[in-house]
């Protein structure tokens, strides 16, 4: 091969180096930023699970009190129907985070985006169960047969909102593992942070047993 054919060939390699290398430099700025980004999201995700804390928890202590009189079924009429109201009405005031709301989570992303998905979904499924309990445990002659025939969807609704919250805990404490953990969070978030909800939100903690005893139809 000539010089001059030598010289173009470098020249040409040279070129596509420095294209790839180039490429290579944006796709790890990009990665960069969107890593920043999810770990912004978990945080804000985090602050905002904390500040749900003391609500769930006042709920959960009700849902527990209230479970074994409906797990298997409606109760006789009259049974229970004070620790019914009192589950129904702290689901009732259970408060959605802002951050949480579906208009608002839409922007979330990573580990965060889920977290918000399930807690929202906690929320409405409580608070829609023990309010149809509560109905169809004391619900009258006229409305009795289709709100007991429907109790078992409301039973599991219930059920299903506080097993979605009791994985909360260890997705919570997986996404910032992922996300690179108290290196990478520092005193944004740290562990000890992240242990204390990994526990608040734990099945231990939130999920409701025994499960539940009936079906539609039953």
């Amino acid at each position: 091969m000539r010089a001059g054919g030598s010289r173009k060939v470098a020249a040409l390699l040279a070129s596509g180096a420095a294209l790839l290398a180039a490429g290579c430099g944006s796709g790890t700025a990009a990665n960069t930023a969107d890593l920043r980004l999810q770990r912004e999201d978990l945080i804000a995700t985090a602050r905002a699970l904390s500040q749900a804390r003391p609500e769930a928890a006042a709920e959960v202590a009700a849902a527990k009190a209230a479970w074994p009189l409906v797990a298997n079924g409606l109760p006789p009429a009259g049974r229970g129907r004070a620790q019914i109201a009192t589950a129904t009405r702290r689901a009732r005031a259970l408060r959605l985070p802002r951050l949480f709301a579906e208009q608002r989570a839409a922007g979330l992303t990573g580990p965060g985006s889920s977290l918000a998905g399930t807690y929202r979904n906690y929320v409405a499924l409580t608070g829609t169960g023990w309010t149809m309990i509560e109905h169809a445990a004391g619900a009258g002659a006229a409305g009795v047969r289709f709100a007991r025939a429907n109790s078992p969807l409301y039973i599991e609704s219930v059920y299903d909102g506080h097993f979605g919250l009791a994985q909360v805990g260890k997705n919570l404490l997986a996404g910032y593992r992922k996300l690179g953990g108290p290196a990478a969070f520092g005193t944004a978030l740290t562990q000890a942070e992240v242990a204390r909800l990994a526990a608040a939100y734990s099945e231990p903690a939130v999920r409701l047993h025994p499960h539940p005893g009936v079906k539609l139809g039953s």
